[in-house]
């Protein structure tokens, strides 16, 4: 979010410690909506969980539909950084997708903590959930871009990309229903599975 006119003039140290104490209150969120899911949340609850009051909330969030937001945003924001490290990093289509889906399950696992807010698109306003929407589908068709191409190349199967990323995504999206922080899953070693998983089913044999 772009610093407002009031925000620009604080002090590099006050806008850290803002900046931190707004990733708590989305983590704290994320917790909240985990535990009681989204609709039964209360403003009170998220406070709760950071041991304050819930007028504090409010000097970062007017509401709990903005909280929900944010959550979308940031984590959509994070997995367009991991797509353009994909792109920077590895000359491969297999490769990036494999970069990409790992670091997906790690944003749903970690940076998530496991919340369904994938499930919760329709309880944004219809003015947020046009924003997810459409960053969203820019996401997907850029996994549609990185199969088609390893299509192209001969290293992935001939599938349909469109429904190749329909199964990747519901997968990861999975997550959700299952994934527990205290669980017993280490979050960079399900990603790496996941990857081997899914990029494994796309590419292509060698003949034995």
């Amino acid at each position: 979010m772009p610093p407002t006119e009031s925000t620009a003039t604080l002090s590099p140290h006050i806008r850290e410690k803002r900046r931190r104490r707004r990733v708590e209150i989305l983590h704290a969120a994320l917790r909240a909506f985990g535990e009681k899911g989204y609709h039964a949340t209360t403003l009170d609850h998220i406070a709760e969980q950071l041991g304050v009051r819930k007028t504090a909330l409010y000097h970062y969030f007017p509401d709990k539909e903005s909280i929900l937001y944010a959550c979308h945003h940031e984590s959509l924001a994070e997995v367009r950084r991991h797509l353009k490290e994909a792109q920077e990093q590895h000359t491969t289509a297999s490769d990036r997708l494999r970069h990409v889906i790992r670091e997906h399950v790690r944003v749903m696992t970690d940076t998530l903590q496991g919340s369904p807010l994938a499930f919760e698109v329709p309880a944004l306003s219809p003015e947020h959930q046009r924003k997810v929407v459409a960053a969203r589908d820019r996401y997907e068709r850029a996994l549609r871009s990185i199969i088609a191409e390893g299509v192209r190349d001969g290293e992935l199967r001939s599938v349909d990309p469109k429904v190749a990323v329909f199964v990747i995504l519901g997968a990861i999206n999975w997550i959700a229903r299952w994934y527990r922080p205290e669980g017993s899953f280490d979050a960079r070693e399900l990603g790496t599975e996941f990857a081997d998983y899914l990029v494994g089913g796309l590419t292509c044999r060698q003949p034995q």
